[in-house]
Protein backbone atom coordinates (compact mmCIF):
# COMPACT_ATOMS: atom_id res chain seq x y z
CA UNK A 1 0.00 0.00 0.00
CA UNK A 2 1.24 3.49 -0.82
CA UNK A 3 2.01 5.74 2.12
CA UNK A 4 0.19 9.01 2.58
CA UNK A 5 3.33 10.90 1.51
CA UNK A 6 3.45 9.54 -2.07
CA UNK A 7 -0.32 9.89 -2.34
CA UNK A 8 -0.18 13.53 -1.30
CA UNK A 9 2.66 14.14 -3.74
CA UNK A 10 0.75 12.50 -6.59
CA UNK A 11 -2.36 14.53 -5.79
CA UNK A 12 -0.32 17.74 -5.70
CA UNK A 13 1.13 16.97 -9.13
CA UNK A 14 -2.34 16.28 -10.51
CA UNK A 15 -3.61 19.58 -9.13
CA UNK A 16 -0.63 21.38 -10.69
CA UNK A 17 -1.39 19.72 -14.04
CA UNK A 18 -5.03 20.85 -13.88
CA UNK A 19 -4.02 24.43 -13.12
CA UNK A 20 -1.45 24.42 -15.93
CA UNK A 21 -4.00 23.10 -18.44
CA UNK A 22 -6.57 25.65 -17.31
CA UNK A 23 -4.00 28.40 -17.83
CA UNK A 24 -3.32 27.44 -21.45
CA UNK A 25 -6.48 29.09 -22.81
CA UNK A 26 -5.91 32.18 -20.69
CA UNK A 27 -2.37 32.67 -21.98
CA UNK A 28 -2.52 31.24 -25.51
CA UNK A 29 -3.44 34.58 -27.09
CA UNK A 30 -0.23 36.14 -25.77
CA UNK A 31 2.11 33.56 -27.29
CA UNK A 32 1.89 35.03 -30.79
CA UNK A 33 1.55 31.68 -32.55
CA UNK A 34 -2.11 31.89 -33.54
CA UNK A 35 -3.90 33.50 -36.47
CA UNK A 36 -0.95 33.37 -38.87
CA UNK A 37 -0.90 32.60 -42.56
CA UNK A 38 1.12 30.52 -43.24
CA UNK A 39 0.28 28.57 -40.10
CA UNK A 40 2.79 28.71 -37.27
CA UNK A 41 5.06 25.67 -37.29
CA UNK A 42 4.61 25.49 -33.53
CA UNK A 43 0.88 24.88 -33.93
CA UNK A 44 1.58 22.19 -36.52
CA UNK A 45 4.03 20.53 -34.13
CA UNK A 46 1.42 20.76 -31.37
CA UNK A 47 -1.12 19.10 -33.64
CA UNK A 48 1.31 16.30 -34.46
CA UNK A 49 1.97 15.68 -30.78
CA UNK A 50 -1.77 15.51 -30.04
CA UNK A 51 -2.44 13.00 -32.81
CA UNK A 52 0.55 10.88 -31.77
CA UNK A 53 -0.87 10.65 -28.26
CA UNK A 54 -4.21 9.49 -29.63
CA UNK A 55 -2.75 6.74 -31.81
CA UNK A 56 -0.13 5.49 -29.36
CA UNK A 57 -2.00 5.81 -26.04
CA UNK A 58 -5.70 6.53 -26.47
CA UNK A 59 -6.62 4.10 -29.26
CA UNK A 60 -5.29 1.09 -27.31
CA UNK A 61 -7.46 2.32 -24.42
CA UNK A 62 -10.48 2.41 -26.74
CA UNK A 63 -10.22 -1.38 -27.00
CA UNK A 64 -10.30 -1.64 -23.21
CA UNK A 65 -13.23 0.78 -23.12
CA UNK A 66 -15.10 -1.40 -25.61
CA UNK A 67 -14.61 -4.41 -23.34
CA UNK A 68 -15.84 -2.45 -20.32
CA UNK A 69 -18.93 -1.22 -22.14
CA UNK A 70 -19.66 -4.74 -23.37
CA UNK A 71 -19.57 -5.97 -19.75
CA UNK A 72 -22.05 -3.30 -18.62
CA UNK A 73 -24.38 -3.42 -21.61
CA UNK A 74 -26.62 -5.98 -23.25
CA UNK A 75 -24.93 -8.86 -25.01
CA UNK A 76 -25.30 -8.03 -28.71
CA UNK A 77 -23.29 -8.68 -31.81
CA UNK A 78 -21.97 -5.10 -31.83
CA UNK A 79 -21.19 -4.82 -28.10
CA UNK A 80 -17.47 -5.25 -28.66
CA UNK A 81 -17.50 -2.26 -30.99
CA UNK A 82 -19.18 0.19 -28.61
CA UNK A 83 -15.93 1.95 -27.72
CA UNK A 84 -15.10 2.50 -31.37
CA UNK A 85 -18.60 3.77 -32.05
CA UNK A 86 -18.17 6.34 -29.27
CA UNK A 87 -14.86 7.41 -30.85
CA UNK A 88 -16.71 7.81 -34.15
CA UNK A 89 -19.38 9.83 -32.32
CA UNK A 90 -16.72 12.18 -30.95
CA UNK A 91 -15.35 12.67 -34.45
CA UNK A 92 -18.78 13.32 -35.97
CA UNK A 93 -19.97 15.63 -33.17
CA UNK A 94 -16.99 17.95 -33.52
CA UNK A 95 -17.23 17.87 -37.30
CA UNK A 96 -20.83 19.01 -36.94
CA UNK A 97 -19.81 21.74 -34.52
CA UNK A 98 -17.19 22.96 -36.97
CA UNK A 99 -19.79 23.25 -39.70
CA UNK A 100 -22.15 25.03 -37.31
CA UNK A 101 -19.46 27.48 -36.24
CA UNK A 102 -18.86 28.52 -39.83
CA UNK A 103 -22.29 30.15 -39.75
CA UNK A 104 -20.84 32.83 -37.49
CA UNK A 105 -18.14 33.79 -39.98
CA UNK A 106 -19.65 33.28 -43.44
CA UNK A 107 -21.21 36.09 -45.50
CA UNK A 108 -21.87 38.50 -42.64
CA UNK A 109 -24.40 36.22 -40.96
CA UNK A 110 -23.33 37.78 -37.68
CA UNK A 111 -25.82 40.52 -38.47
CA UNK A 112 -28.34 38.41 -36.58
CA UNK A 113 -26.85 38.96 -33.11
CA UNK A 114 -29.20 36.56 -31.37
CA UNK A 115 -28.29 33.71 -33.71
CA UNK A 116 -24.59 34.58 -33.49
CA UNK A 117 -24.65 34.53 -29.70
CA UNK A 118 -26.52 31.23 -29.66
CA UNK A 119 -24.02 29.61 -32.01
CA UNK A 120 -21.14 30.97 -29.96
CA UNK A 121 -22.42 29.40 -26.76
CA UNK A 122 -23.21 26.10 -28.45
CA UNK A 123 -19.67 25.97 -29.83
CA UNK A 124 -17.93 27.07 -26.65
CA UNK A 125 -20.20 24.98 -24.46
CA UNK A 126 -19.32 21.87 -26.43
CA UNK A 127 -15.63 22.56 -26.06
CA UNK A 128 -16.18 23.19 -22.36
CA UNK A 129 -17.55 19.64 -22.06
CA UNK A 130 -14.53 18.45 -24.04
CA UNK A 131 -12.15 20.25 -21.68
CA UNK A 132 -14.06 18.87 -18.72
CA UNK A 133 -13.35 15.36 -19.99
CA UNK A 134 -9.63 16.19 -20.17
CA UNK A 135 -9.72 17.49 -16.60
CA UNK A 136 -11.52 14.34 -15.47
CA UNK A 137 -8.98 12.07 -17.16
CA UNK A 138 -6.11 13.63 -15.23
CA UNK A 139 -7.01 11.12 -12.52
CA UNK A 140 -6.87 8.12 -14.87
CA UNK A 141 -3.50 6.45 -14.33
CA UNK A 142 -4.31 3.85 -17.00
CA UNK A 143 -3.40 6.53 -19.55
CA UNK A 144 0.21 6.36 -18.41
CA UNK A 145 2.43 9.26 -17.41
CA UNK A 146 0.58 12.29 -16.06
CA UNK A 147 3.32 14.50 -17.47
CA UNK A 148 3.08 13.11 -21.02
CA UNK A 149 -0.72 13.30 -21.01
CA UNK A 150 -0.66 16.86 -19.69
CA UNK A 151 1.90 18.03 -22.27
CA UNK A 152 -0.08 16.46 -25.13
CA UNK A 153 -3.34 18.03 -23.94
CA UNK A 154 -1.73 21.44 -23.31
CA UNK A 155 -0.44 21.50 -26.88
CA UNK A 156 -3.82 20.31 -28.13
CA UNK A 157 -5.49 23.18 -26.26
CA UNK A 158 -3.24 25.59 -28.18
CA UNK A 159 -4.61 24.13 -31.42
CA UNK A 160 -8.26 24.33 -30.35
CA UNK A 161 -7.76 27.82 -28.91
CA UNK A 162 -6.46 29.06 -32.26
CA UNK A 163 -9.49 27.64 -34.05
CA UNK A 164 -11.94 29.19 -31.60
CA UNK A 165 -10.25 32.59 -31.83
CA UNK A 166 -10.46 32.40 -35.61
CA UNK A 167 -14.20 31.70 -35.48
CA UNK A 168 -15.26 34.02 -32.65
CA UNK A 169 -12.57 36.67 -32.30
CA UNK A 170 -12.94 39.17 -29.47
CA UNK A 171 -16.04 37.44 -28.08
CA UNK A 172 -14.00 34.31 -27.45
CA UNK A 173 -11.19 36.34 -25.87
CA UNK A 174 -13.58 38.14 -23.51
CA UNK A 175 -15.71 35.17 -22.46
CA UNK A 176 -14.96 31.88 -24.14
CA UNK A 177 -11.42 31.32 -22.90
CA UNK A 178 -12.54 31.79 -19.29
CA UNK A 179 -15.31 29.23 -19.74
CA UNK A 180 -12.88 26.68 -21.20
CA UNK A 181 -10.35 27.23 -18.44
CA UNK A 182 -13.03 26.82 -15.77
CA UNK A 183 -14.25 23.65 -17.48
CA UNK A 184 -10.86 21.96 -16.97
CA UNK A 185 -11.05 22.68 -13.24
CA UNK A 186 -14.67 21.53 -13.07
CA UNK A 187 -13.81 18.26 -14.81
CA UNK A 188 -10.83 17.82 -12.52
CA UNK A 189 -13.07 18.30 -9.47
CA UNK A 190 -15.59 15.80 -10.85
CA UNK A 191 -12.77 13.31 -11.38
CA UNK A 192 -11.75 13.64 -7.74
CA UNK A 193 -15.29 13.08 -6.49
CA UNK A 194 -16.06 10.26 -8.94
CA UNK A 195 -12.60 8.68 -9.00
CA UNK A 196 -12.42 5.09 -10.30
CA UNK A 197 -15.74 5.33 -12.15
CA UNK A 198 -14.89 2.70 -14.76
CA UNK A 199 -17.95 3.19 -16.94
CA UNK A 200 -17.44 6.95 -17.30
CA UNK A 201 -13.82 6.39 -18.30
CA UNK A 202 -14.97 3.86 -20.90
CA UNK A 203 -17.13 6.58 -22.49
CA UNK A 204 -14.80 9.56 -22.07
CA UNK A 205 -11.59 8.05 -23.46
CA UNK A 206 -12.93 7.03 -26.91
CA UNK A 207 -15.01 10.20 -27.24
CA UNK A 208 -11.92 12.31 -26.54
CA UNK A 209 -9.86 10.26 -29.02
CA UNK A 210 -12.34 10.90 -31.83
CA UNK A 211 -12.61 14.58 -30.93
CA UNK A 212 -8.86 15.16 -30.87
CA UNK A 213 -8.32 13.59 -34.30
CA UNK A 214 -11.05 15.75 -35.87
CA UNK A 215 -10.02 18.97 -34.12
CA UNK A 216 -6.39 18.62 -35.17
CA UNK A 217 -7.05 17.54 -38.75
CA UNK A 218 -9.60 20.31 -39.39
CA UNK A 219 -6.98 22.89 -38.47
CA UNK A 220 -4.19 21.32 -40.53
CA UNK A 221 -5.92 20.30 -43.77
CA UNK A 222 -7.51 23.48 -45.22
CA UNK A 223 -5.24 24.75 -48.00
CA UNK A 224 -5.78 28.38 -46.99
CA UNK A 225 -4.02 27.70 -43.68
CA UNK A 226 -0.76 26.85 -45.48
CA UNK A 227 0.04 24.34 -42.75
CA UNK A 228 3.52 22.95 -42.16
CA UNK A 229 3.49 19.24 -43.00
CA UNK A 230 7.04 18.53 -41.89
CA UNK A 231 6.49 20.28 -38.58
CA UNK A 232 3.32 18.23 -38.04
CA UNK A 233 5.07 14.99 -39.04
CA UNK A 234 8.07 15.79 -36.86
CA UNK A 235 5.89 16.51 -33.84
CA UNK A 236 3.95 13.28 -34.36
CA UNK A 237 7.05 11.13 -34.88
CA UNK A 238 9.02 12.66 -32.04
CA UNK A 239 6.24 12.30 -29.48
CA UNK A 240 5.39 8.79 -30.64
CA UNK A 241 9.00 7.75 -29.98
CA UNK A 242 8.87 9.43 -26.58
CA UNK A 243 5.63 7.64 -25.67
CA UNK A 244 6.98 4.27 -26.75
CA UNK A 245 10.27 4.42 -24.91
CA UNK A 246 9.68 6.55 -21.82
Amino acid sequence: MLSSGPLRSETALTIAAAIALAAVHLLAGRLGVGGRIPRSRWLSIAGGVSVAYVFVHLLPEVREAAATLAEHGPATGVAEHHGYLIALLGFVVFYGLEQLARLTTDDRRREDETTGARLFWVHVGSFAAYNGIVGYLLWDRELGSLFLFSVAMALHFLVTDDGLRTHHGATYHRRGRWVLSAAVIAGFGAGYVLEETELLLAVFVPFLAGGIVLNVIKEELPSDRESRFWAFAGGAAGYAVLLLFV
